[in-house]
């Protein structure tokens, strides 16, 4: 395979980014675009199955996997997820100053439909090719990445007959490979106070809002350290302006690298949080969930070592870093499969005025072709 694209190549990437954005997939609602990446698959004639994952995913589709054998055992994983944030405006995609964004005031969808498109159009190019690869390729989608992983928790790791993994799912410039990945704690207090009229008995109620802004001004948030963030993320509560109110909910979360470190933070805002409601006279609930789990690779591990090779070949000067995000990697690294996750060249994610340059979106399938190249270079150096 050149690891050139041909006008016609890049005019099918474009069509079928185009085409992606224009189907809404908020979290749990993936089913037309699953049902779209199946079509195009099965018309290069793939085989795609669908796992039962949705419900536990909390989606009305599963993931779905697709395998392109190649000459000889071993394979690599490639991986993006279906799912969107919720958009603020219809998805409308306009071409223009050299790249894609939505016409309304609201997302265009290029996190992830950037990544499935390239990916799609990897298939398309192999299966054309009329030979099959050095290595073998599988091409998974899931689902409800965007609140916790949820489908990539749910995908059963032993499917894959490929020992290495990457998701491009970071919204960087092309060459950032994230070789480290923070452990997601998210936080959820229900503070219960006591209802009174608040012109006529105010002494007589337990206000919940006052115990939750009391407990907040105690907290220690933002950046904790090089590694390590906090942040109380919404408060909600009360009835109405004339009623003392009985509840307030607050959600928060807290990230880093270091299990101790984010133990200790998460402490000190239970901690916070049970004091002011002592002090407020009310009643207090917790409950904290482990939304995902870090990682951290070393330059030399085979993920990585792979991805700096591919990266070259395209140009681009590879850069290790660590993220403050997650990604569908931790999710299958915790499973014990190696992965990692990689940039792609995607602008302003979860924003209005999101976008991807032509650039970004071509860089994306070249990279996902040298990918493939460089696992097939590799089996063959093994077999040497």
């Amino acid at each position: 395979m050149s690891a050139r694209l041909g006008e016609r190549e890049r005019e099918r990437l474009h069509q079928t980014f185009e085409a992606l954005c224009r189907i809404e997939s908020p979290t749990g609602d993936e089913r037309a675009c699953a049902d779209w990446i199946t079509g195009e698959l099965r018309t290069l004639g793939l085989s795609v199955t669908e796992d039962d994952s949705g419900p536990q995913a909390g989606s009305n589709a599963g993931n779905l996997l697709t395998r392109i054998a190649g000459r000889g055992p071993g394979s690599i994983m490639l991986c993006a997820h279906m799912d969107t944030v919720p958009p603020a405006a219809p998805v409308e995609p306009v071409f223009r100053d050299g790249g894609w964004e939505n016409e309304n005031d609201g997302i265009l969808g290029a996190d992830n439909k950037a990544a499935i498109a390239a990916l799609i159009e990897l298939a398309r190019r192999i299966t054309g090719a009329g030979a099959p690869p050095e290595a073998g390729i599988e091409l998974l989608f899931t689902v409800s990445e965007e609140t916790g992983l949820h489908g990539a928790h749910a995908f059963d790791v032993a499917n894959l007959r490929s020992d290495v993994g990457f998701v491009f799912d970071h919204a960087s410039p092309l060459g950032e490979i994230v070789v480290a990945s923070p452990t997601y704690q998210r936080l959820t207090a229900e503070i219960h106070g006591r209802a009174a009229h608040a012109g006529l008995r105010p002494e007589a109620g337990r206000s919940a809002i006052v115990a939750a802004a009391r407990a907040v001004s105690a907290m220690t948030l933002g950046r904790l350290d090089e590694e390590t963030t906090a942040n109380i993320g919404t408060i909600t509560g009360g009835s109405a302006a004339n009623v003392v109110p009985e509840r307030c909910r607050i959600v928060g979360e807290v990230r880093g690298m270091d299990h101790a470190r984010v133990e200790a933070a998460l402490t000190g805002m239970i901690d916070a949080l049970q004091d002011a409601a002592d002090g407020g006279e009310c009643d207090l609930d917790v409950s904290v969930e482990k939304m995902f789990t870090g990682y951290r690779l070393r330059p030399s591990d085979a993920a990585v070592e792979l991805a700096q090779r591919a990266l070259a070949a395209c140009g681009y000067g590879p850069r290790l870093i660590a993220s403050g995000g997650g990604s569908d990697a931790n999710a299958f690294q915790a499973a014990g499969f190696s992965c990692l996750n990689l940039a792609n060249g995607t602008e302003r994610a979860h924003e209005a005025g999101e976008r991807v340059s032509a650039v970004a979106l071509e860089g994306g399938l070249l990279l996902a072709i040298a990918l493939v190249q460089e696992a097939g270079a590799r089996r063959q150096e093994a077999a040497a």
